[in-house]
């Protein structure tokens, strides 16, 4: 089996994975940056985020898992103390595929210029980078409302523990293959209009953001990203994307149980 460590880069992080690499190549495992079978993170769930983007091109091949060293997260659900028990899982137990559903974000031009596509794991966000961000919002082809607000944030249900919880959306289970639309600061009056509600779109459903007003965008893929301003902007095209993300599980792991822990337990 081929694999990676990758680490936050806090001291902590650093000597685990020194000591995990140490130990993965005394069995017999390679070492390798360029195409691993497994992604080992230590850190926490940006940690994993980072992992995810570098190998974004080989999710097919590439599954992850993750030690968390600092507060629990949600996509690094080992601890510190449990890294040996980790390495002899990987080294001797046959571990079981997890697959979630990702974002696919197309973003398109007035002037011409090629289409851009990205991945989410956790969600993107669309703000204007000056006033307000008016754009029409289409599902399935048809005029569904037009948005006046701060901005607007799209979630894979992986991610909506994360910046979507904050604006008031659902917490959705990561089994289910959709994506959720939520809303940063509407307005909301008799003029304007628009549902206030997050909405939970299937699979099968595609959602267009077209810009109204000509100003330059903000648009994040995950948060943790470099903000990509982009100015002649036309449309921003979301839905679940046909990849997925794989997680190796050596042990279960109740997302409810996590919730719960994450946000309701003392």
């Amino acid at each position: 089996m081929k694999f990676t460590v990758a680490s936050r880069g806090d001291h902590l992080s650093n000597e685990l994975c020194e000591s995990m690499k140490e130990k993965l190549l005394k069995a017999d495992l390679t070492l390798d940056h360029e195409a691993p079978d497994i992604v080992i993170t230590v850190g926490g769930d940006g940690t994993l985020l980072e992992a995810f983007h570098l190998y974004a091109h080989r999710l097919e091949e590439t599954a992850f898992v993750g030690i968390h060293t600092g507060h629990l997260g949600f996509y690094a659900d080992w601890v510190p103390e449990e890294a040996d028990h980790l390495v002899t899982h990987i080294i001797k137990t046959p571990y079981q595929i997890v697959e979630y559903p990702l974002l696919e974000v197309v973003i398109r031009y007035r002037d011409g210029r090629a289409s851009r596509r990205y991945l989410a794991l956790n969600e993107s966000t669309i703000k204007s980078s000056e006033g307000s961000l008016v754009c029409n919002v289409e599902i399935k082809g048809e005029a569904f409302e037009t948005f006046r607000g701060d901005g607007l944030c799209m979630s894979t249900p992986s991610g909506s523990t994360a910046y979507n919880k904050a604006l008031g959306g659902a917490i959705l289970h990561p089994s289910l293959a959709s994506i959720q639309l939520s809303e940063m600061a509407s307005i909301n009056n008799r003029v304007y209009r628009t549902l206030g509600s997050p909405l939970v779109l299937p699979q099968h459903h595609t959602c267009l953001l077209k810009l109204l007003n000509d100003v330059s965008v903000q648009v994040t893929i995950d948060h943790f990203n470099v903000p990509i301003y982009e100015e002649n902007v036309d449309t921003v095209q979301c839905r679940v994307a046909e990849e997925k993300v794989r997680f190796a599980r050596f042990r279960p792991f109740p997302f409810w149980k996590r919730v719960k822990e994450s946000f309701i337990s003392e």
